[in-house]
C-alpha cells in the first residue's frame, strides 16, 4: 500500500521505523516515508517530521526546519501541532524573543484554543493561563483569527 502512494500507509511506516528499537530503528527511512506522506498534506506526518528535526532524529537539530514542518501540521488542523505552536508563540511572548508581544500572545491563544476545540489534553489550561495576560482587544483577535481559521478549514475540507 505504502509502495502505491497510500499516505496512511507511508506514515505508519515511518511511525514503524521511528519506533523500532535497535538496529531496526532507522531514522532516514523514518524521514522518507513521513515525506511521502506530508506531501499528500498528512497531518500527522508533517508533525513527526517537524519533532524530528526539533529532537535532531536522524539528522541535526534544526528548529527553523522544525518550525516549517509543525506550522504545516497545525494548518491541515493536528492538535499536537497546534498545541505545539502555541508554546513556541507562547514562549517567544515570555522570553520576550518576539518583537510583538501582543502579537505572540495572540498566537498562543489561537493555537491553544484551536488545539482545545479538538480536546487537545492541557490545551485548555493553556489557552486560560496566556489569556490572563492578554487585553480584552487581544483576546477579540484571537477570536477573529481562530473564526477566520476555522472558516478557511472548512472550505478547504
Amino acid at each position: 500500500m505504502a509502495q502505491r502512494g497510500d499516505a496512511e500507509a507511508q506514515f505508519n511506516l515511518g511511525v514503524k521505523y521511528a519506533a523500532s528499537t535497535g538496529a531496526a530503528q532507522d531514522y532516514a527511512q523514518a524521514e522518507f516515508w513521513y515525506l511521502k506522506a506530508a506531501a499528500q498534506n498528512h497531518p500527522m506526518a508533517n508533525f513527526n517530521l517537524g519533532q524530528m528535526y526539533a529532537c535532531g532524529h536522524g539528522a541535526p537539530r534544526d528548529a527553523t526546519k522544525s518550525l516549517v514542518w509543525i506550522q504545516k501540521a497545525a494548518d491541515l488542523g493536528d492538535a499536537g501541532a497546534q498545541y505545539s505552536l502555541g508554546n513556541t508563540h507562547h514562549q517567544a511572548g515570555m522570553n520576550k524573543l518576539s518583537e510583538n508581544i501582543s502579537e505572540s500572545r495572540i498566537a498562543a491563544y489561537k493555537w491553544f484554543r484551536l488545539s482545545a476545540m479538538q480536546g487537545y489534553k492541557g490545551a485548555d489550561q493553556a489557552c486560560e493561563m496566556v489569556n490572563i495576560s492578554m487585553s480584552r482587544e487581544d483576546v477579540e483577535e484571537g477570536g477573529r483569527q481562530i473564526a477566520a481559521f476555522t472558516v478557511a478549514k472548512t472550505v478547504t475540507t
